[in-house]
């Protein structure tokens, strides 16, 4: 019964992304502004729903003026989760882009692909800033990587030094506590039950397998605790911001 379930969530999956990718290649084509996280928007909220991915919110999300949302990371899943409450642009791993299936639908949501090679660390940085110069708002996993959701990594504070530029005097950083409440409508108790929803660096399971595996449940709730923003501006530096929005992210894992 499970694999009839799944298969037809793929199903729904597939009628659900060939019409909006055809539609938001073409959009794009045109236009790149706010009008087209329109379609991306869409789909998120979709997929939430075809996988049984319920969202909620605790605080408010700050959306009256440019801001940068900083995050913990669990799951690819988390990108659903966040794009289906805020339009706007990802920042991701370079190797996300190679993606199957989930690279090119990344592309077309705008995303900030960033690679952690020294070498190419001001080319990202110049991709960021011209992102932030046309106003757009950016959404970044912060500790670089993804975790099973015990714990938040230490934060890469070279991330931050695009939110302290002085073109950009009023921007504000809001952190977000990205949290499991229940995977396969229960309470989560084993370390099988956090690795249904996450994907994360200490497995080896490929992508296609895990969503296969998701699928084949009743789906998870995810809490996301928008924390009050800060102006970017009020500190004195890269690591301070890095360090606030750290132990506001962790202590929210906590409550």
């Amino acid at each position: 019964m499970n694999i009839v379930k799944a298969t037809f969530k793929f199903i729904l999956f597939a009628l659900l992304t060939i019409p909006v990718v055809v539609l938001q290649v073409i959009l794009m084509q045109f236009h790149k502004g706010k009008g087209a996280y329109i379609l991306p928007y869409f789909w998120q909220k979709c997929v939430c729903k075809i996988f049984s991915i319920k969202v909620k919110i605790i605080g408010k999300p700050h959306t009256s003026s440019q801001t940068i949302y900083i995050s913990n990371h669990i799951s690819y899943l988390d990108i659903p989760v966040i794009g289906s409450i805020l339009p706007t642009s990802f920042v991701a791993k370079k190797d996300v882009a190679s993606w199957p299936v989930f690279g090119f639908l990344s592309k077309l949501q705008q995303t900030a692909f960033i690679s952690r090679d020294r070498a190419d660390a001001i080319k990202g940085k110049q991709t960021l800033n011209a992102m932030l110069s046309q106003g757009k708002s950016l959404i970044i996993f912060a500790e670089g990587t993804s975790t099973d959701g015990r714990e938040v990594l230490p934060f890469k504070s070279s991330l931050f030094a695009v939110a302290l530029q002085e073109n950009l005097p009023d921007l504000r950083v809001q952190s977000i506590t990205l949290k499991m409440h229940t995977v396969n409508q229960k309470e989560i108790i084993t370390q099988d039950d956090r690795d249904l929803y996450s994907w994360h660096r200490d497995m080896d399971t490929p992508l296609g397998t895990h969503l296969w595996r998701f699928a084949k449940s009743r789906g998870a709730e995810i809490f996301l605790n928008f924390h009050p923003p800060v102006k970017a501006h009020d500190f004195s530096d890269r690591k301070t911001l890095a360090k606030a929005c750290h132990n506001t992210v962790s202590n929210g894992l906590e409550e």
